[in-house]
C-alpha cells in the first residue's frame, strides 16, 4: 500500500472540501475525468474506498475521514514550504482591499491576520463596507465581491463558484411565529431586508425544479449593513435571505436554522476583482490562493449543514 502521487492527495482533499468531484476539478484547473482517475488511482494505491458515491453527492467513508485528518496538515505544510522556498518571504508592498461588511468582519479579517503573520512585510489597507467601491476612481487595488461580475473591463478571479442565498431564522423566532413550509409563506413573516446603494432587496427569488418563484417580502427592520441584518436574525427578530457563506457559522452552531431546504436560492459566486491584469502581482495571486483554500474549507463545512 503506497501513495504514488501528491496530486492525487490534493484531488482527494479538495473533493472532500467541496463535496463534489467536478467542483474540485474546477478549483484545481483540471478536467473532471482527470480528477476521477486520480481519485480511483489513490483508492487503488491504498486498497481502500474513500468515498461513498451517489448520483447527487459524495460522502467520506470512515477510512476517508482518517486519511483526510492525516494528509491535510501534510499538504498545507508542503504548500508553506513551497512558498518559503519561492517568493514567500520576499513579498513586500501594500495592498488596498475592499470587502463586504459581514464577510469582511467575521471571516476575511481573521484570515488576513494569519496572512500578515506569514508575510509581515505586506501592508494592508482595508475598506469594510457594503457599498461597492469604484476601483477605477477610489484608492482600491482589489475588491472582494458577491455575484456575477458585470460585462465590463474588470478582471474577476473566482474565490467560490458554488454559493447560493439561503433562507434562515433563529430557533427562538420559529418557536414563536412558526416555520414557513415554502417561500410563499414568507408574506406572513417578518423579513429582515438588506439595502445596497439605496436599493432595497425585498424581492426574494427561489427555484424548485423548473419552477421559479419571486416573493415580495416585508419587515420592520432594514439596513445597508449586512452584518447588522445577520445579527438581527440571530437575535430572533425575523427571517433572512443571505449568502450561505455568511451564515454557515451560525447554521453549524445552531444560532440559525435553515428553512425550505428543498428550494434553491439565488446563485451568488464570490470573486476577487481588480481593474487591470497588471495588478495581479505575486502578492495578489498568493493572497487569492490563500483565501481560496480557506473558502473551500468553509464551503465543505457548508455542504454538511
Amino acid at each position: 500500500m503506497k501513495i504514488k502521487s501528491l496530486q492525487d492527495l490534493e484531488v482527494f482533499v479538495r473533493t472532500a472540501d467541496c463535496g463534489s468531484l467536478s467542483a474540485a476539478a474546477r478549483l484545481l484547473g483540471i478536467s473532471p475525468a482527470v480528477a476521477s482517475v486520480a481519485l480511483k488511482r489513490l483508492e487503488s494505491d491504498l486498497d481502500l474506498i474513500l468515498f461513498v458515491r451517489t448520483t447527487r453527492s459524495m460522502r467520506l467513508t470512515p477510512e476517508g475521514e482518517t486519511l483526510l485528518a492525516r494528509c491535510r496538515p501534510l499538504l498545507e505544510g508542503f504548500r508553506e514550504a513551497e512558498e518559503e522556498l519561492g517568493a514567500g518571504h520576499a513579498l513586500i508592498g501594500s495592498l488596498q482591499i475592499s470587502m463586504p461588511s459581514d464577510l469582511g468582519r467575521n471571516l476575511i479579517l481573521p484570515w488576513l491576520d494569519e496572512f500578515q503573520t506569514r508575510y509581515p512585510r505586506v501592508h494592508l489597507r482595508i475598506q469594510v463596507s457594503d457599498r461597492l467601491a469604484d476601483i477605477y476612481r477610489q484608492p482600491v487595488d482589489i475588491a472582494i465581491r458577491y455575484g456575477t461580475p458585470p460585462s465590463s473591463g474588470l478582471v474577476a478571479l473566482p474565490l467560490v463558484q458554488e454559493n447560493r442565498r439561503v433562507l434562515c431564522a433563529a430557533p427562538a423566532y420559529l418557536r414563536q411565529y412558526g416555520t414557513p413550509a415554502s417561500p410563499h409563506e414568507l408574506t406572513a413573516h417578518n423579513c429582515l431586508c438588506f439595502m445596497l446603494n439605496d436599493t432595497v432587496y425585498d424581492s426574494w427569488r427561489f427555484w424548485k425544479g423548473d419552477k421559479e418563484s419571486l416573493v415580495n417580502v416585508r419587515g420592520n427592520r432594514l439596513s445597508d449593513d449586512s452584518d447588522a441584518v445577520r445579527r438581527w436574525a440571530v437575535a430572533g427578530y425575523g427571517v433572512v435571505y443571505r449568502s450561505r457563506i455568511d451564515v454557515v457559522g451560525d447554521l453549524v452552531a445552531g444560532r440559525l436554522q435553515l428553512l425550505c431546504p428543498d428550494w434553491l436560492g439565488e446563485s451568488v459566486p464570490l470573486h476577487l476583482v481588480c481593474a487591470d491584469r497588471r495588478q495581479l502581482s505575486p502578492t495578489v495571486r498568493l493572497l487569492r490562493e490563500f483565501l481560496e483554500i480557506r473558502f473551500n474549507g468553509l464551503v465543505g463545512t457548508a455542504g454538511r449543514t
